[in-house]
């Protein structure tokens, strides 16, 4: 990754770490992936070589710098989803200034509504929003996922009744490995 696109989300790291302890309201901080989860992101991107992303829940476009950089790099699209048109204009302009916003399409709504018009076939689909409508999202998309898709979601650890529901369903999907990875931001 260049030094002025590492630079960038570093910058967002820190305005989102400020951001989010001066906010009160839980629906209006940024809420960003911790770098080494964001970072482990691109590299299965990368290295599984996937071309159709979907991300669920955009917030200020941080993760999805690095999905957009780490699909660029083999050919790949972004659509990312969030209901918050706030923060979409933010993720519309980081995106922008790092150079990478032709490789998203971002889509402002209630995901689970916008999943439903989707076409895919997708064969990365990253979880970030809200958990407890995950599950009705994921039956919504199944028969628009790839053979090999990777199915992803933060916060299993940190919320964990919240996430249930989705665990389950992906547990209970056959022929698909399930497996929780406890990532430390060092």
């Amino acid at each position: 990754m260049e030094t002025r696109l590492r630079q960038l989300l570093t910058e967002l790291e820190k305005a989102g770490r400020r951001h989010d302890a001066q906010e009160p309201d839980h629906a209006r901080k940024m809420l960003n992936l911790e770098q080494a989860t964001a970072h482990l992101l691109s590299i299965m991107v990368r290295s599984s070589r996937r071309t159709r992303l979907l991300e669920i829940g955009t917030s200020n476009g941080y993760s999805t710098i690095w999905l957009a950089w780490a699909a660029r790099s083999i050919g790949g699209q972004v659509i990312s989803i969030d209901r918050d048109e706030h923060k979409l204009a933010l993720a519309d302009a980081n995106l922008r200034q790092a150079g990478l916003r032709d490789v998203v399409e971002l889509i402002c709504g209630d995901a689970t509504q916008v999943v439903a018009d989707l076409t895919g076939p997708f064969d990365f689909v990253f979880f970030d929003a809200d958990r407890l409508s995950a599950p009705s999202q994921l039956a919504l998309l199944l028969a628009k996922l790839t053979a090999d898709v990777l199915l992803l979601a933060d916060n299993a650890l940190s919320h964990p009744q919240e996430i249930a529901a989705y665990l389950s369903a992906v547990q209970a999907l056959p022929q698909f490995d399930y497996l929780v990875i406890p990532i430390v931001d060092v």
